[in-house]
């Protein structure tokens, strides 16, 4: 059997659909952020980049820079091997403790990635609990889709954001059985932000867990960076916290914040945990660098607000369409997968802007558009020529100025 032809017709599918991933070659210039390098064809090329998840430019800080450098020269460069064989780090056991402290929890639980964190902890707390039922929101990420399927446990699906639905679902599940509200603060694709004070008001009447993704929030919300739960100041009556290291921290990693007894859990059941090599020490000790810069230092937040929202004002004077909501994120939709694409390649090629078209199915298919994250590092000059591409690249290429 030829398995490379049939791995190339789906590929050769996917092309023709215009949901083909193509990758641009990025090197990132310390320093510069968000300026890269793009290599194209043996040759390089300086483009702005409008579409990461450092969204604070931790990954460039100097403090977050020599944090790192300088655990690099006292430990090494990895970890050797998982905690459970080679040992907990003492960087580690700090880091943790820094974000126990930042979700106002007794204990934490690094991971290799947000990604692992929720598949590890979700398939652990289904399958361990026994009888449990897991209620997921309709947008819930791909990392708790997949903890979820994992754990076998069942799985009630609730309208996204839609409280009334979870009741009603909750209220139909037997008292006696082990209930999880898994659910975000930020859905990373339109922005928008989950209505957190009556999700957990309904987990605690029918006596649910709740189990919370921050992955796009912390650092960003809350005067310490605890995210919305801390913003709202419900951080307290949320079971499980669960965030990332790679996006707002500006390093990588995962991790969970709760209970000591609920950490302990899932430290000693979750094969995602247990089978994985630890974070390198350098790692733990730059994010931890990060985290404690941005409990005390409000500038970077309060310059990618300001950022957020000229590019925002700058759109709707453009008539271009942009999807509302009251996040960091801004989605232009354009709900076209060929179009898409055409209009990255369009900003790469032409205007030295580099956007990730977004199609599916990591998006539904008719809502494709171009995420656009601005940054505090991002000038009003790049702004400027952005809105410019933009504006000029609408009329050239006949998409509608309708409304998202």
């Amino acid at each position: 059997m030829n398995f490379d032809a049939l791995f190339q017709t789906q590929i050769d599918a996917l092309k023709e659909e215009g949901n083909y991933r193509y990758f641009a070659e990025l090197e990132r210039k310390c320093g510069k952020f968000p300026k890269a390098a793009n290599h194209v064809d043996g040759e390089k090329r300086d483009v702005t980049v409008w579409c990461s998840n450092d969204y604070l430019g931790m990954g460039q800080n100097p403090l977050t820079i020599a944090a790192m450098c300088e655990a690099v020269q006292r430990t090494g460069t990895g970890a050797g091997g998982t905690r459970n064989i080679s040992g907990t780090n003492h960087d580690h056991l700090l880091l943790e403790a820094e974000l126990a402290d930042l979700h106002g929890k007794e204990a934490a639980l690094l991971f290799t990635s947000g990604y692992v964190s929720n598949w590890a902890a979700l398939s652990c707390l289904g399958s361990r609990l026994e009888n449990c039922v897991i209620l997921s929101d309709a947008g819930n990420h791909a990392s708790m889709i997949e903890g979820i399927r994992h754990s076998k446990a069942k799985k009630v699906i609730w309208k996204h954001n839609d409280v009334a639905d979870l009741e009603a679902k909750l209220q139909a599940l037997p008292a006696n059985v082990p209930k999880i509200v898994a659910f975000e603060s930020v859905y990373s694709m339109d922005g928008d932000i989950c209505p957190m004070r009556e999700i957990v008001e309904v987990a605690e009447k029918y006596g649910a867990m709740t189990y919370l993704d921050e992955v796009h929030a912390v650092g960003l919300y809350g005067p310490r960076g605890g995210g919305v739960s801390e913003r709202e100041g419900l951080a307290d009556r949320i079971t499980l916290i669960e965030g990332t290291l790679g996006k707002a921290y500006g390093v990588v990693g995962g991790y969970i914040t709760g209970s000591a007894a609920l950490c302990d859990f899932i430290r000693s059941f979750a094969s995602g945990f247990i089978f994985t090599t630890a974070l390198p020490p350098a790692v733990a000790a730059a994010a931890r660098a990060s985290i404690m810069h941005l409990k005390t230092s409000r500038d970077e937040r309060i310059r990618q607000r300001a950022q957020v929202k000229k590019l925002r004002d700058g759109l709707d004077r453009a008539g271009i369409p942009h999807m509302m909501n009251e996040s960091h994120i801004v989605p232009v939709m354009i709900k076209d997968p060929v179009k898409t694409r055409m209009l990255a390649d369009y900003l790469m090629d032409e205007w030295g802007i580099y956007v990730q078209p977004i199609n599916y199915p990591t998006v539904p298919k008719g809502t494709e558009r171009l995420r656009f994250t601005p940054s505090p590092l991002h000038s009003d000059e790049d702004i400027a020529h952005l809105l410019n591409a933009l504006t000029h690249l609408w009329k050239q290429c006949a998409v509608s100025h309708a409304v998202a």
